[in-house]
């Protein structure tokens, strides 16, 4: 039982909001234009969650083979290498089999409707599969580790906000338009602001351990500035689109009391310094995934 509770802690699940939330978001934007397709809407969340799940099992091993959480200034959790609860071996044959169950399910997506693809289209999708896999391992496992050098705010930005969102768009539609590019955009900010928060929470470990992140390259105050630009600009992003595509654009102030809560962490945030900041990862990620959901049921009803 207690090793199920170590493995479960190293999946990180307060991660998976936004996993869920990219899914979700895509989705509605289809459904919007009358597209959807329950199977697709499945696979696309088991392999968004598995994805993440996989990045969080490379992420426990890179930082522990590079000695970063044992710097004794670690101010989030324990991680599960690190704290010797799981032995590297066990990682590594986990991540092996999180990287069989990824390419499994992204198989299994993009083959059930190939048929209504392009055959370009197949290898596009199939090239952003390896990609996802690719970058989950490679944020803190090798010599070259993008997290190690300040490109995780664009990683998180891109994967979790336009390719989760308009993949996911495509994966209903067939088709490829403007339409969740602004959604996407949104999301992708606030994913940003998620690893913001975590990386000002641990400045000071990880410049005891060399990793240069990109919150550690602009120092607290001006981290907390860039946060605030984040913030505003996923509220732009999302009122922008409900202006241009909603069909009842009274529906749009629904989403108003979620921006509400945004603006509320956003000055919790600005309080706070390395570990009371880390309620605040969980709260930031949830509040993405709730927005998801309401923006997707507002532009739909």
């Amino acid at each position: 039982m207690a090793k199920l509770k170590n493995w479960i802690s190293a999946f990180r699940l307060r991660t998976l909001f936004l996993a869920v939330a990219g899914v979700t978001l895509g989705t509605g934007v289809a459904l919007q234009e009358g597209k959807f397709s329950a199977i697709t809407f499945v696979l696309a969340l088991a392999l968004a969650v598995s994805i993440q799940i996989l990045s969080n099992l490379a992420n426990d091993l890179g930082d522990y083979l590079k000695g970063t959480d044992v710097t004794g200034n670690r101010q989030g959790p324990a991680r599960a290498v690190q704290s010797g609860k799981i032995s590297p071996g066990e990682m590594k044959t986990a991540i092996g089999i999180a990287i069989v169950i990824v390419a499994a399910i992204g198989l299994t997506l993009v083959l059930d409707a190939a048929e209504s693809y392009t055959q370009p289209s197949v290898f596009v999708l199939l090239g952003i599969g390896l990609v996802c896999i690719l970058s989950a391992l490679f944020y803190t496992i090798g010599k070259y580790a993008y997290g190690y050098v300040g490109l995780g705010d664009f990683f998180a930005f891109l994967f979790f906000g336009p390719v989760a969102v308009v993949g996911t768009y495509f994966l209903h539609t067939h088709s490829i338009g403007f339409q969740p590019v602004l959604p996407a955009v949104g999301l992708g900010f606030i994913s940003t602001m998620v690893l913001n928060i975590n990386n000002m929470r641990d400045m000071d470990n990880d410049k005891a351990s060399g990793k240069i992140t990109f919150a550690l390259r602009l120092g607290l105050k001006n981290a907390k500035i860039y946060h605030t630009l984040l913030t505003f600009g996923m509220f732009t992003c999302f009122l922008q689109y409900s202006f241009m595509f909603a069909a009842l654009p009274g529906y749009r102030f629904l989403c108003v009391a979620v921006f509400l809560y945004q603006f509320y962490l956003l000055t919790q945030v600005h309080k706070k310094t390395g570990r009371e900041l880390d309620p605040y990862l969980k709260l930031t990620s949830m509040s993405g995934f709730l927005l998801a959901v309401v923006f997707s049921i507002c532009i739909n009803i």
